[in-house]
């Protein structure tokens, strides 16, 4: 390869964003042992990291050999080399070529026989690394020719070990291991992007955290406000079309059926952001689902076949309860607030009840509801199972602020509650409740988080896996028995994305909560906020 020598493993261009993961200078490196080595491989294999892994994906028809010449006079020498019985089949790869449209060297590896090209080239590296028999043309960094393999190996390696890594998040330098983790998290997030070309149904304050949810390098993601226009784009491309679900025409669903346009679900995620949608605050983590969406039981959704047919393995679960402890710790809810406050003592000798109040025409409930619709019949339906017990019910913030629908007089209320309760976090709250009554309520989930009761009247995600007391119907999908654990392994790790407020990088649960618990989390759209929020007052004031 020509220029400067880039390191192996490398930041994909995130446009107007340092993503930088190496930093200058090199460090001694460790006792380079088989044992170690093949634990950095391996890492490596799995991640499918390393040179430009989000560039073109290029699998060859078949199995063959790969040469790499820099020119057409180097490709009879190149041939030469590759093994007789390959020749025939062997395709030739210009490394000239590639540098105006690189080649994900992972997306040919499957197919890929043998590689000649030169000791330089970074493509000899991840063969190394991919157990893929090399011959090399010339000497360089990576190789000389007559290398045995196990010279090779000890020689990508310490390259590797040597390298200085830096956190991307916070500029702080960075083990090697995580550094192979974050680069594979970016690749499987450019993996299930890539076929998604177009965007509909996005309000415009949302469009740039949304396309950076969504981003690939590959291709830009177009958004339109036609529903026609958004389909025609993607039918042109052969791609799919993302959509935030209660903001796009049941016309347009049943046309993308008819063209066979896959449509992409794109829903708030479950760790949200230091304020509210409705105050036009930008999400901080979303759900993307290709078979549903998570709060629609009538059918299956990405969350519900990861939860019913996933074995998760030790490392994740474990990863999982420390997930946990860190939320419990910063007291992180999905709508948090930081502003203090003093909740009313509970009465001695007592359960305490609470009865979290939902928007009555948001999707979680026309869709999981089972018919129950009414913030004061879900209270009626709490005292009747709960004769004894204090009851509190919270009001939904969106629903006090003025945007959406779900009153319910004081005077109502207390008929069946002890207490309404507002203002405070929701997570200082569930610290002092004995169960939760809900009936879509992502306050469930979190109850579950903290040991709690839960009763689900509805059916929300997180019914129907054995930690749940359901009086919804629960779809026989449902069947298989899952611990708290595994339900934050799915819940919160594998199935959302998440956004750093701070970089603006896709980035892992664990960074976007550090955030949080650090008041680092500011939203960037604090004026539109702040008049979203009399809007909320004037209205409100209209309907009293």
């Amino acid at each position: 390869m020509t220029g400067v020598a880039l390191p192996l493993l490398r930041a994909p261009p995130f446009p107007g964003i340092d993503a930088a993961v190496t930093r200058p200078g090199d460090c001694p490196a460790p006792d380079v042992t088989p044992d170690r080595i093949e634990r950095l491989f391996s890492a490596i294999r799995e991640a499918r990291v390393g040179g430009d892994f989000w560039g073109r994906q290029r699998l060859p028809a078949r199995s063959c050999a790969i040469y790499r010449p820099r020119s057409d006079a180097e490709s009879g020498v190149a041939l030469a080399l590759v093994p007789e019985g390959d020749r025939p089949t062997a395709q030739a790869m210009a490394t000239i070529d590639e540098q105006a449209s690189p080649v994900d060297f992972w997306s040919m590896q499957p197919n890929m026989t043998a590689l000649v090209a030169h000791g330089d080239d970074e493509w000899v590296a991840l063969a190394v690394i991919a157990g893929v028999p090399v011959r090399l043309m010339t000497a360089g960094r990576y190789g000389t020719p007559g290398d045995d393999a196990a010279t090779l190996r000890e020689r990508v390696a310490r390259q590797l070990f040597q390298k200085l890594y830096r956190d991307p998040f916070t500029g702080q330098p960075a083990d090697l291991f995580a550094t192979i983790a974050v680069l594979g998290d970016w690749r499987r997030m450019f993996a299930d992007n890539r076929n998604i070309v177009a965007g509909c149904g996005f309000s415009w304050w949302k469009r740039q955290e949304i396309g950076r949810f969504l981003y690939t390098p590959e291709h830009p993601l177009r958004f339109f406000r036609s529903e026609r226009r958004a389909l025609d784009h993607a039918a042109r491309l052969g791609g799919a079309v993302a959509i935030w679900p209660s903001r796009v025409s049941s016309a347009m669903i049943e046309a993308a059926a008819v063209r066979a346009i896959p449509l992409v679900r794109v829903e708030d995620g479950f760790v949200r952001s230091v304020g509210l949608g409705s105050n036009l605050v930008p999400p901080s983590s979303v759900a993307v689902d290709w078979r549903g969406i998570h709060y629609d039981p009538g059918k299956p959704s990405d969350l519900e076949t990861l939860l019913a047919n996933a074995d998760f393995a030790p490392a994740l679960l474990a990863r999982a309860a420390r997930l946990r402890e860190t939320i419990l710790q910063a007291g992180i809810s999905k709508y948090g607030s930081d502003m203090p406050h003093a909740f009313p003592p509970r009465q001695a000798g007592r359960r305490l009840v609470l009865v979290p109040g939902q928007v009555e025409d948001d999707m979680s409930v026309r869709l999981g509801g089972g018919g129950l619709a009414s913030n004061l019949d879900l209270l009626r339906r709490a005292r009747q199972l709960e004769p004894a017990a204090e009851i509190w019910f919270r009001p939904h913030p969106d629903v006090t602020a003025g945007h959406r629908r779900g009153a319910v007089s004081e005077s109502d209320a207390l008929r069946y509650a002890d207490r309404v309760v507002e203002g405070g976090g929701m997570a200082p709250l569930l610290d002092l409740v004995d169960g939760v009554h809900v009936l879509t309520s992502l306050t469930g989930f979190e109850a579950l988080l903290r040991g709690r009761d839960v009763t689900c009247h509805g059916t929300p995600f997180y019914a129907g896996w054995g930690v749940t007391r359901d009086l919804g119907i629960v779809p026989e999908r449902r069947g298989r028995a899952r611990t708290v654990l595994d339900l934050i392994a799915g819940v919160l790790i594998q199935y959302p994305r998440y956004l750093d407020p701070v970089t603006g990088l896709p980035c892992t649960p664990e960074v976007l909560i550090a955030r949080m618990g650090q008041g680092a989390a500011r939203n960037r759209l604090g004026w539109i906020t702040r008049l979203r929020r009399l809007q909320g007052r004037i209205t409100g004031a209209r309907k009293s």
